[in-house]
């Protein structure tokens, strides 16, 4: 009689835990697969990845379910602490990357709303403002080049790379990539990532305009100079008088170019770095308090007396130190500039406003213009910088200019210290990194009043909100 071994009931349940660890292992070296295809300089890596998170899913999975079959060795370790999932695993590698991901359905070609985000992960629900699931494309990007090529990855599987500009006070640059990506049910869907290229946007830019400034205003006071080295070493070289009046010429212009090299370098420097909120705690009062005595010597040289009104609350922002003495250092030296000998500047802090009492009017019957205003957010406080001279005042047309480059009032003098028209342009940019806003008022002979707010630090809200 011929011997027939019975089945062993482990056969099994090995066998199903050996499918179960293939496609654990499977679906991890497609995502990575699928993400190295994204990152083509760190695919290496990612490949390696694949292979190990595979590997050590099946050997974890041999560790904590020995097989009969396979491990018959009595000493066998079969227990130990419970591993990590690794869906988990997955699902926190997913998470942790840096790049927005977006995973979209498609719908019917014809219906853009049926465009959905499948899934989205932190760095993406972050910069969209989106759920991790369902949301729809159209209205989180609304850029058309993204949204065609979405479109074309889902229904031509056609990949493709371009440009995407975010919105918002501080412009953002991205690149788009889209890919399409093999659905479960045998469908397709579109794998969309965004790169943050703003910095290297910002370094172009920063070179093309610091060259175009540069070239441009710099020319006047080099001609300058050029000549009056010319009549030096001419029929002046003998006349002391004309020598000296001529060296006093020359060195003004010097300082001018200097102060301007100084501003532009500034500019570009603040324009870079943009995008980054600052992480730091400034007391705004106490800033102002610096400024004043900062600036002291100029207001007693110009006969122009500053009047500083702080609240006695906490105004405390998250801001970088220079910039915030910067804005209020720049605002006031305009305001000095332009006063009459004898007259007054008013510096006054406020804090703890709503968004209604921070940009409300504050000089009746002016032309009023906000220059810069911040994305809001619900239930903000902010901290307002106010700073009032009493000069000639603008006429309304040249308000919405006032934060362009070098631009200038006309027939408005600045004294014996003339600017470099790049100071209300650092104001804004510095305003735009730390999300906050700025507000001019003015009238033809009635002076000019500028505000600047800033947002409360968010521990000062949370105390004033527990108050």
């Amino acid at each position: 009689m011929p011997f027939h071994e019975s089945p062993s009931p482990v056969a099994p349940l090995a066998s199903s835990r050996l499918w179960t660890t293939g496609i654990v292992g499977g679906l991890a070296v497609v995502i990575l697969l699928t993400l190295a295809a994204f990152r083509p300089e760190s695919a290496p890596w990612l490949v390696s990845g694949a292979a190990i998170v595979a590997a050590l899913t099946w050997l974890d999975d041999r560790r904590r379910h020995p097989s009969p079959l396979t491990d018959p060795s009595p000493g066998h370790p079969a227990a130990g602490p419970a591993a990590v999932p690794d869906a988990g695993l997955l699902e926190n590698v997913f998470e942790a990357l840096a790049d927005p991901i977006l995973i979209v359905s498609g719908g019917e070609a014809d219906d853009i709303a049926g465009r959905r985000v499948v899934l989205a992960n932190q760095a993406a629900r972050d910069l969209l403002r989106i759920q991790r699931e369902g949301a729809l494309l159209v209205s989180a990007i609304r850029d058309p080049n993204v949204l065609e090529a979405v479109d074309e990855a889902l229904f031509g599987n056609v990949s493709r790379t371009t440009d995407y500009a975010a919105a918002g006070a501080q412009s953002r640059h991205w690149k788009a990539w889209v890919r399409p990506l093999a659905a479960a049910d045998g469908g397709v869907m579109a794998l969309l990532r965004l790169r943050d290229e703003t910095d290297v946007r910002r370094m172009e830019i920063m070179r093309v305009d610091f060259l175009a400034n540069a070239s441009h205003e710099l020319r006047t006071p080099l001609a300058s100079l050029s000549g009056f080295i010319e009549t030096l070493k001419g029929h002046a070289r003998d006349d002391p008088k004309a020598r000296d009046r001529f060296l006093d010429i020359m060195a003004a212009q010097a300082e001018r170019m200097s102060r301007l090299v100084a501003d532009l370098l500034s500019l570009s420097r603040i324009e870079l770095n943009e995008h980054i909120p600052p992480s730091g705690r400034v007391d705004v009062s106490r800033a102002a308090a610096d400024v004043v005595d900062a600036v002291s010597v100029l207001s007693q040289e110009k006969g122009v007396t500053i009047l500083l009104d702080a609240d006695p609350g906490e105004a405390r922002i998250t801001g970088d130190r220079d910039e915030i003495v910067q804005v209020i250092q720049n605002l006031t030296d305009n305001a000095i500039k332009y006063s009459a000998v004898g007259g007054t500047v008013e510096l006054t802090v406020r804090t703890g406003l709503d968004v209604e009492a921070a940009t409300g009017s504050r000089l009746p019957g002016a032309t009023r213009l906000s220059l810069l205003t911040p994305d809001r957010e619900m239930d903000a406080r902010y901290v307002a910088v106010m700073v009032r001279d009493y000069g000639p005042g603008m006429a309304r047309e040249h308000l919405p200019r006032l934060t362009e480059r070098f631009y200038r009032v006309e027939g408005q003098k600045s004294g014996e210290r003339p600017g470099t028209g790049l100071g209300l342009a650092i104001v804004k940019h510095i305003l735009n990194r730390h999300r906050g806003g700025m507000i001019v008022e003015s009238a033809p002979g009635d002076g000019s009043l500028f505000t600047a707010y800033f947002p409360l630090a968010a521990v000062v809200r949370a105390r004033e909100t527990a108050a």
